[in-house]
């Protein structure tokens, strides 16, 4: 693991969720990891079989004292719920010095184009079925947010997907944003859907355009099943 890897971005990157990572490495909120810390992206054979992590009692120990938080703690509404991100809920939130103070919701209140253009689906050979869509746009051109929540991913580590801003709208649910020429928001960020998060450019490809991406519990969907129908 390297500096500015975040648990997000490293379950986005390997097709995890989150909270497998967590669970598989005794990870707990706020989720804590430091540069050169080694990860386990799958279930160990002590997750597989409890019993065999059975130890004696050998006395307390010190607790290893950490100190890259990649999300500090706050007060959330987490919730597992179905994909069903079509029912409109009420999210929780107020204004305070012209700041959104939010906490999840249960479910998507909706999903919007996050840019304008003509759009292809993609696929990646390491997953079966569509795992996104490439939205061609001019360079330069706004990139929305698909739907309110929080930025808990913004840089370019993960290779392959340029400039990237991840986003958290449930406990569930993340998108993500790729190949921007520019990112405007930062991580930590509270943001509504079609505020602008970035610019459609380049990075990481060779063609301006988005690419998009949704996922549930770190499982690829296909986006056009949730975004509106183009007019």
């Amino acid at each position: 693991m390297q500096s500015g890897d975040t648990l997000f971005a490293i379950a986005w990157y390997t097709g995890n969720d989150y909270r497998d990572i967590a669970k598989w490495n005794k990870l707990t909120p706020p989720y804590v990891i430091y540069p050169g810390q080694s990860l386990h992206l799958q279930a160990t054979l002590n997750d597989l079989n409890p019993l065999s992590n059975v130890k004696k009692s050998t006395g307390t120990t010190r607790e290893k004292n950490t100190k890259m938080s990649i999300d500090p703690k706050e007060s959330q509404a987490y919730c597992d719920c179905e994909p069903n991100v079509n029912k409109p809920v009420t999210q929780a939130k107020k204004q305070t010095n012209n700041k959104l103070v939010n906490t999840f919701p249960k479910r998507v209140e909706h999903w919007q184009w996050p840019a304008n253009g003509k759009f292809e689906q993609t696929q990646n050979g390491a997953e079966a079925g569509v795992n996104g869509i490439d939205i061609f746009a001019p360079k330069g051109s706004d990139v929305v947010a698909a739907a309110a929540g929080k930025v808990v991913y913004s840089g370019n580590a993960l290779r392959g997907y340029g400039n990237l801003i991840i986003i958290k709208h449930t406990e569930s649910f993340l998108s993500a944003y790729a190949h921007n020429e520019s990112i405007v928001v930062s991580e930590r960020d509270w943001v509504k859907a079609g505020d602008v998060i970035g610019k459609v450019g380049s990075s990481g490809t060779t063609t301006n355009k988005l690419h998009f991406e949704i996922r549930y519990r770190g499982k690829s969907l296909d986006p056009l099943k949730y975004l509106p129908k183009q007019p």
